[in-house]
């Protein structure tokens, strides 16, 4: 079957709400919104290699600006609302901001395949140059695996990322 251009909506119990906020040793991820802008331009223009070269893909192609981003970030916030897609900004438990991570419907970010149905939820996410020197890389990986567990309803996500630490892109999906 040809999936080209076909989207996997997440599915979501009627009565479940995504959590606004998250932590994870000392990682704090937030709900991505408007409030956000300057923290995620100034990340963004800083990593944007290293976002090509971790999460993959062509974005971002350049700088963004604040004005650009800004209407970004309201898309975040409404597909977030509707429940759509997840995005958070994810920041130390000092303040200091390291970098976004996404919950988008499988078909969304990669191209629909096949072995991609047996996946609930495509799961990317990025961090500064500064936060990657860190190792934070690595730490927010760990804390989304926690956070899927532990706070979502997903039983099987797919981890899209071209550079995963320590492992294979994703566990294999479920026998059908």
């Amino acid at each position: 079957m040809n999936y080209h251009g076909l989207i996997k909506r997440l599915d979501l119990p009627g009565d479940w709400t995504a959590p606004a906020e998250l932590e994870y040793g000392d990682i704090r991820a937030a709900a991505i919104n408007r409030a956000h802008v300057h923290d995620d331009v100034t990340g963004i223009n800083a990593s944007a290699e290293l976002i090509r070269q971790t999460r993959g893909g062509s974005w971002p192609a350049g700088p963004v600006t604040e004005e650009f981003n800004y209407v970004d970030l309201v898309w975040h916030e409404c597909e977030f609302r509707d429940g759509k897609s997840f995005t958070y900004a994810v920041y130390d438990s000092g303040g200091q901001y390291l970098g976004c991570c996404y919950l988008y419907p499988v078909g969304s970010r990669t191209p629909l395949t096949e072995e991609l149905l047996g996946y609930d939820v495509d799961v990317s996410w990025w961090v500064t140059p500064d936060a990657y020197e860190r190792g934070y890389y690595a730490k927010l990986y760990a804390a989304l695996g926690h956070w899927i567990e532990a706070a979502f309803p997903f039983g099987n996500a797919h981890f899209s990322n071209i550079q995963i630490p320590g492992g294979p892109v994703s566990a294999p999906p479920p026998a059908r």
